[in-house]
């Protein structure tokens, strides 16, 4: 099969890659001009990439032509929370209109892939603890400019697929870490303070936000794994929740990087970590997608920390 992977040089989209390699597909990527391309520096010589920004509508069309994919992975996205709050705008229009696009090219085209459009449990925001464990069709209440730009996303694939058959399935993962994760993003973030810490780059000193939100935390390597299941096995029209079914406090995540950790450290609150508003608790239910594909999360959360800390350890030696 041919596979179209949107933000192939992103966290998700470079370890999604490397499983459909396995899996046998011929893999393509779209990718913005001067893209780091570190993600995929183990399989690059594998991969067809296009240069294509996702707001360009003609580049998107020629993009989706030179594939002809049976598969597409919409994953591009401006995915930080706390940027969205920065740039609402921007998160907004991009995250809304480069999937527009990516639908447009297709029905334009005359193509008949399954699409997977990767939306985000940020969307569900609110939370109750009676309303635990949230499935599918638990209300959508977001509160963060970034949430309210995946359940726009969401809403989309519902009417394309509606109104045009478009063959799009919907996931909203929970939140996901391992390797790559974007240091802004708060696994990363303290692991990698650990390793500079460890390394003798800075103050023996971890600063942190709020560390009493909880959520529901998987392996991205489990995640990309039920993104193709989900795409390949799901039905389309239909939304899955990915996750693990648990969650663990902030406070959790950082008390088992610092079991690993080789040094002794302070933790100190930033101010400038806080959010304007937080989801104190979120945790999934995934029995649809098992019920529909198998899936079931495989990797243990002390051994995804474990490699998210090693990756920074060899990444910073460098």
């Amino acid at each position: 099969m041919k596979a179209l992977i949107t933000g192939i040089t992103g966290f998700a989209g470079s370890h999604l890659a490397e499983f459909l390699l396995t899996e046998g597909c011929e893999v393509f990527g779209t990718r913005r001009v001067r893209s780091p391309m570190g993600n995929l520096a183990q399989v690059a010589d594998k991969l067809t990439l296009v240069d294509c920004e996702l707001a360009d509508a003609t580049a998107v069309r020629d993009a989706v032509k030179a594939a002809q994919p049976d598969l597409i992975f919409h994953l591009a996205a401006q995915s930080f929370v706390p940027a969205s709050w920065a740039y609402p705008g921007f998160t907004l229009f991009n995250n809304i209109g480069a999937q527009l696009n990516v639908f447009q090219a297709v029905r334009e085209l005359k193509l008949e892939p399954r699409i997977l459009v990767a939306c985000s449990s940020e969307e569900y925001g609110r939370a109750e603890e009676k309303d635990l464990p949230l499935n599918e069709d638990s209300p959508l209440r977001p509160l963060s400019p970034y949430g309210v730009s995946k359940v726009a996303q969401d809403m989309l694939g519902h009417q394309y697929h509606a109104s045009y058959g478009l063959a799009i399935i919907r996931t909203r993962a929970f939140n996901h870490t391992g390797p790559r994760r974007g240091e802004v993003f708060v696994t990363s973030n303290f692991a990698r303070q650990i390793a500079e810490i460890e390394l003798g780059k800075r103050e023996p000193v971890v600063y942190v936000g709020n560390l009493t939100a909880q959520r529901d935390f998987t392996d991205v390597r489990d995640v990309v794994r039920a993104y193709f299941l989900a795409c390949t096995e799901g039905e389309p029209g239909e939304v899955y929740n990915i996750c693990s079914g648990e969650a663990v406090s902030i406070r959790q995540i950082l008390d088992t990087l610092l079991a690993l950790a080789q040094r002794e450290v302070e933790i100190k609150e930033d101010p400038a970590r806080l959010r304007p508003s937080d989801v104190q608790v979120l945790r999934g239910d995934a029995t649809k997608l098992t019920q529909a594909t198998g899936w079931r999360p495989q990797i243990k959360l002390r051994q995804t920390l474990a490699d998210l800390l090693e990756y920074w350890r060899e990444k910073l030696k460098n």
